[in-house]
């Protein structure tokens, strides 16, 4: 079950795509968990048929899983990740534009491929060959939880005598890669069938040669691959980095490396790409592209290739061959060949994340003794006061003060058996898992105070006023029929929205840094 902050932001969430009504159901959901649909009713105090086609609907958008139970019927919950996923489907129909020069159609939730071909206009295969779409299976509409619930009944029942629970923790970690072995076949089945395909050759035979080919399905119904469009948020935050911390030449290099291996990324959880030659880096290169100019060299004349190796070197550390620099890479480049670490990076970013925020609230002296915990580990309050070179007295009140922000954590260990306070040790850590988690919370609390801050201004009277006067049919035509003091208003509370979604989009950026890229590293110690 989510929490408060994340459950307010889904039914905000639903609230702005789907109207009140729904939004009414999926908070009873989220505040009391999962219910059949009778205790829905009753607790939403709706009527039936109203809850029925909001749980269409909200099934329709892949926003509730539903699942058939022995005890209760057919339960309902919501996908909390696929609605929070809702706030970036405007980078992804950007994006779409970008790739396909059309825009996907999020409006349905599914749709066949006839269906999509009315739409847009259009017939790309590319769209489900390159991942961009997505099957939308049974296994899709059931929750992760049902389906192992599921996939462990079936394998002991398969196993003879499977009662002991000794037994039952040993082959856990089997079930939970043959439940995602299950799920990777039916997608790979679903959209697809297999039909003969003739091969005429120029030498008549007394046989032809058949062979099967996959053709797309006309009767499965198709959903966006969230994870392909997060790819490329992904790797233009990777661009952007090297660029800050190198130049314009570092950023191009990383970005052709990323190129050449995107259609083989599949998931923002890779830890690294497939490896690559300088060769390939090389081709997707033009000779326009200056690579010397961000290099200091011996000689002016100076091929992309020469460059681009000098490049891998800055991105791979070459030059500081310790743990410290193999922790600042973006590559790793042995034996001519370059493999992308999203691991490496991914740690990286959230580190910069955690630290900033530390500044913000506790200033320079926090990091300092942030810094020293994350690379040392666990430290009691009289070795961190000497080695950060502050008095006792300064470090107490904010270690207390770092702690009550989920920052850092404390570990005791008694002397004795009975736990005396006076005979105990405290030692300081930094709890990573509990830090970013407690910072997600935050985040979620910042997006949904955007969006309340959004609709407070636009609720104004004299906003409101002006608003439906703009949505006349003849002021729509002629604006001049606008006095100047309603266009001044107008223009102020634009004004307003755009400084609200740049910022929405900043936090919305972090909350990928954390969540989406956390999935590589969120336990690290």
């Amino acid at each position: 079950m989510a929490d408060a902050h994340t459950a307010r932001l889904c039914v905000q969430t639903i609230q702005s795509h789907f109207g009140p009504l729904t939004a009414k159901v999926a908070s009873v959901l989220l505040t009391r968990g999962r219910l059949p649909l009778p205790q829905l009713v009753r607790f939403t105090s709706l009527k039936p048929r109203t809850v029925r086609a909001a749980i269409l609907v909200l099934v329709q958008h892949n926003v509730l899983w539903h699942a058939n139970t022995e005890d209760e019927g057919e339960i309902f919950e919501v996908n909390v990740e696929e609605c929070l996923m809702r706030l970036r489907f405007g980078r992804f129909v950007w994006q779409a534009g970008e790739l396909f020069g059309n825009a996907l159609i999020l409006d349905h939730g599914k749709l066949r491929p006839p269906d999509i071909i009315s739409q847009l206009s259009i017939h790309d295969p590319k769209l489900v060959t390159s991942s961009y779409l997505k099957p939308s299976t049974v296994l899709s509409h059931v929750s992760p939880r049902d389906k192992r619930i599921q996939y462990e009944a079936e394998e002991k029942a398969k196993i003879a005598g499977f009662q002991q629970r000794r037994s039952c923790a040993r082959p856990r970690k089997s079930l939970q890669c043959g439940c995602e072995e299950r799920k990777r076949k039916q997608k790979k089945l679903a959209w697809c069938i297999r039909k003969p395909r003739d091969e005429t050759s120029h030498r008549p035979t007394k046989r032809k040669k058949f062979e099967m080919e996959d053709v797309i399905d006309d009767t499965i119904y198709f959903r966006l691959n969230f994870d392909k469009f997060n790819i490329h948020i992904r790797n233009s935050l990777i661009e952007r980095v090297a660029k800050e911390r190198f130049n314009d030449g570092a950023a191009l290099v990383i970005q052709a490396a990323l190129k050449v291996t995107q259609s083989t990324q599949t998931s923002v959880s890779e830890i690294r790409t497939e490896p690559i030659s300088v060769a390939n880096i090389v081709l997707q290169l033009s000779d326009q592209d200056d690579l010397s100019s961000g290099l200091v060299l011996a000689s002016k004349k100076n091929s992309n290739a020469a460059c681009i190796k000098d490049y891998l070197g800055m991105l791979s550390s070459a030059d500081n061959p310790t743990p410290a620099g193999r922790a600042g890479s973006f590559v790793s480049f042995n034996s001519s060949k370059v493999q992308v670490d999203f691991e490496i990076i991914g740690r990286r970013l959230r580190r910069r994340v955690l630290e900033s925020i530390t500044r913000e609230r506790h200033g320079a002296e926090g990091v300092r003794i942030l810094r020293l915990l994350l690379d040392t580990g666990k430290l009691d309050e009289k070795q961190i006061s000497k080695v950060v070179m502050m008095a006792a007295k300064d470090v107490r009140p904010l270690l207390a003060a770092l702690a009550a922000d989920s920052l850092i954590s404390t570990q005791e260990v008694p002397k004795t058996a009975d736990r005396n306070p006076t005979r105990t040790f405290y030692l300081w850590y930094v709890d990573q898992h509990k830090a970013y988690s407690v910072l997600l919370g935050n985040l979620y609390k910042t997006l949904y105070n955007i969006g309340m801050r959004r609709q407070a201004e636009q609720e104004l009277p004299e906003v409101k006023a002006v608003l439906e006067k703009r949505e006349r049919s003849d002021v729509k035509q002629d604006t001049s029929l606008l006095t100047r003091l309603e266009q001044d208003i107008l223009k102020e509370w634009e004004s307003k929205q755009q400084k609200l979604s740049i910022l929405e989009m900043r936090v919305e950026e972090t909350v990928f840094v954390l969540r989406d890229l956390g999935v590589l590293g969120i336990n690290d110690d």
